[in-house]
């Protein structure tokens, strides 16, 4: 998991934009770019003082500072938001490597089943083998044989399936398809008994989509406060330089040649109710968008964490069950008849049909511990923390 956050391509776009997000924290309360123009006449403006011919303006528009002061709020809250979403991210990362490494401890727990049952089938097709030298049945033979088949075509199916869990892993974590991928003997589980409330409280609490569905709501605020403000007025200073030619004669009423200048400003006048109206209509509809989604991802998760809960209570029974009673019986019943074959007290196809059933029992447990693997993974990712046992 660690390899794929530091590696994996999705998630490094996302950190960009999050990065990207909170710079644009720092563009919202800045005052807008100041203009600077000149104009040069064609044929001057000829004065007392003497012949313009041209002139320099600078301006610089000052919004309503309150307005500054509320775009900057709602940049950090979608900023937070974005924060929450790559940390969504990570987690849909997580669980998808945890589920690639699991099917992949799977598969290769199987291909050990279907190895040991091809080494118990041929030590049994031996068995047969010997029994024909004394007159049995020569069909016991080839029922084994044709056993051995189907376990070789199984074998290469999850060699198949091993390589495709092993192309999706090395995907996630950006590396070449082929790089070989070590997988444990054995999945520990903590023994605990999670309650549904005590799950669901640490969803609200640390589960990034639904945090980011509030921060959505606490921009959404601003955003109210920001169309309100459209109603005030924005201010345009100006300051403005003449440039006069000393081309006339002394005189004292005018200073001669003495360039002029002027100051000024200018203000938007928002007569258009109807346009603002429908600005803050706008946005106070986002904002109960936004309050919806709230419900909306809560009551996701509320159902995802119960049905995850079950998944968990199942698979635990399940692999107690297969544990302390369905594969010793059937590895019993194997083995005693395994022996009653060998005294010629039951059938082969009997034998045959028992290997089946452990083979299939033994597959079976293996693919509950890989349930109950992802399905807390699952939960883990629903809750948006670390499961810790809990005393009881």
């Amino acid at each position: 998991v660690q390899t794929a956050w530091a590696n994996n391509p999705s998630l490094s776009r996302m950190a960009r934009n999050a990065e990207a997000a909170w710079d644009r924290t720092r563009i919202v309360k800045a005052l807008p770019d100041p203009m600077i123009g000149t104009n040069v006449f064609g044929h001057p403006i000829e004065t007392a003082a003497g012949s313009q011919r041209a002139n320099l303006s600078f301006s610089q528009m000052v919004p309503w500072l309150e307005k500054l002061t509320a775009r900057e709020q709602q940049a950090i809250y979608e900023a937070m938001a974005m924060d929450q979403m790559f940390k969504a991210a990570q987690l849909q990362i997580e669980i998808e490597v945890k589920t690639a490494y699991y099917k992949l401890y799977e598969a290769r727990r199987e291909m050990e089943i279907v190895e040991a049952n091809r080494s118990l089938l041929e030590s049994v097709l031996e068995l047969a083998t010997a029994r024909v030298a004394l007159d049995a049945p020569q069909g016991d033979v080839l029922l084994a044989t044709v056993e051995l088949g189907k376990l070789e075509e199984r074998r290469l199916a999850l060699r198949q399936k091993e390589t495709s869990q092993s192309a999706e892993l090395n995907r996630l974590l950006n590396r070449p398809a082929g790089t070989p991928t070590r997988v444990p003997v054995t999945i520990p589980f903590p023994e605990v008994a999670w309650e549904y409330q005590l799950l669901l409280d640490r969803a609200l609490m640390y589960q990034p989509e639904i945090e980011v569905a509030r921060l959505k709501t606490h921009a959404t605020t601003w955003g109210i406060e920001i169309a309100s403000l459209q109603r005030k007025p924005d201010v345009q200073l100006n300051l403005n330089w003449f440039f006069i030619d000393d081309n006339r004669h002394s005189s004292p009423i005018v200073s001669v040649g003495e360039d002029a200048w002027s100051v000024g400003a200018m203000v938007t006048v928002p007569l258009w109710r109807e346009k603002n109206d429908a600005i803050e209509s706008e946005a106070i509809r986002k904002h109960q968008s936004a309050n919806a989604e709230i419900e909306d991802v809560t009551q996701k998760y509320q159902s995802r964490i119960f049905d995850l809960l079950d998944q968990v209570r199942t698979a635990e029974r399940t692999i107690e069950l297969y544990r302390d009673n369905i594969l010793p019986q059937s590895r019993q019943t194997l083995d005693s008849d395994q022996q009653a074959y060998a005294e010629s007290k039951v059938e082969f196809d009997r034998v045959i049909q028992d290997l089946r059933n452990v083979l299939e029992l033994e597959i079976g447990y293996h693919r509950a511990v890989t349930a109950l693997a992802i399905s807390l993974a699952r939960l883990e990712q629903a809750t948006g923390s670390v499961l810790v046992p809990v005393e009881e």
